[in-house]
């Protein structure tokens, strides 16, 4: 039976692997990864019960320099993230010096005196004095309650950071009903999945500006989910790249995305998928909020 509860913001900058750690300490892949920057645009929660307590993990967009509305949304999810929680964790590289999105989140933390650990991640990478260096630089700068430093690809370390984390519970009932991992929907879950295989298979800029939107989600008696999306890209020039040669693209992304859903869902999915254009929707407060992007 849940007692405890504590709510914690993972902040970073674009790429710093956020999301991989969540889907580490949740046990399931909630959250989209790829090596592009900006992967994640809205907050997710990743709900974890371990005994008595239940964390409520809220995985936020990495934290950049804004150039269109969509970026100004990103950027005010995190800030607004940072003063809502009872911890924040700041995810970091192993880079021996303080970048600048860095230094502007622990002002953030300071401004907003929440309690806060440091991870630094893809420790796998470096060697160990390296690390040492890391460690004395963040050191200097904030007074973490504590330091973690991890492997969110290979579960290294991940263990010690959960346990620092149950530190910040309180007493109360579960947020969440137990059986449930994150608060975004199937269909979300779905739209975003499509949208990590654009990320995957498309080059540049294309990715970054496309949205996706689930326009039928239903189950026939036999379990199989029937399944419609819509990718939007900005220009018809980006639509003949999604959709390629003899649209091999498109099903290639299809391909990828639907064993994918098919995984997450536990049963058959005959997906098809369309592309649209709605030029610069990133930067169309309506089109934001018709894609879900709400303050």
């Amino acid at each position: 039976m849940i007692t405890k509860t504590a709510m914690v913001a993972l902040i970073g900058r674009p790429n710093v692997g956020k999301s991989t750690l969540t889907n580490a300490l949740v046990g399931e892949k909630i959250a989209i990864v790829t090596n592009k920057p900006q992967t994640t645009r809205n907050r997710i929660f990743g709900i974890i019960n371990s005994g008595d307590t239940q964390i409520i993990l809220m995985d936020t967009p990495g934290f950049h320099k804004a150039r269109t509305r969509l970026g100004d949304y990103m950027v005010n999810v995190v800030n607004q993230s940072v003063s809502d929680v009872d911890a924040a964790v700041l995810v970091v590289e192993p880079i021996p010096n303080i970048g600048t999105q860095e230094g502007l989140l622990i002002e953030k933390i300071k401004e907003s005196r929440v309690p806060a650990i440091l991870v630094i991640n893809k420790i796998d990478t470096v060697e160990k004095d390296v690390l040492l260096s890391v460690i004395a630089e963040y050191s200097g700068a904030c007074d973490f309650d504590a330091i973690v430093p991890l492997s969110a690809k290979t579960g290294d370390g991940t263990d010690i950071l959960l346990e620092e984390i149950k530190k910040y519970a309180l007493e109360g009932p579960a947020l969440f009903p137990e059986d449930m991992i994150t608060d975004q929907p199937e269909r979300q879950i779905c739209a975003e999945i499509i949208r990590e295989k654009l990320l995957l298979c498309l080059d540049r800029e294309i990715p970054h500006g496309t949205a996706v939107e689930i326009t039928k989600f239903s189950e026939r008696d036999d379990g199989i989910i029937d399944l419609e999306a819509t990718i939007f890209c900005e220009k018809a020039s980006h639509k003949g790249m999604i959709i390629g040669k003899k649209g091999a693209m498109l099903k290639k992304i299809g391909t990828l995305a639907r064993e994918d859903i098919e995984s997450f869902m536990g049963t058959k999915v005959f997906m098809q998928t369309w592309v649209k254009v709605k030029e610069n929707w990133r930067d169309s407060n309506a089109q934001l909020r018709n894609f879900g992007y709400e303050e």
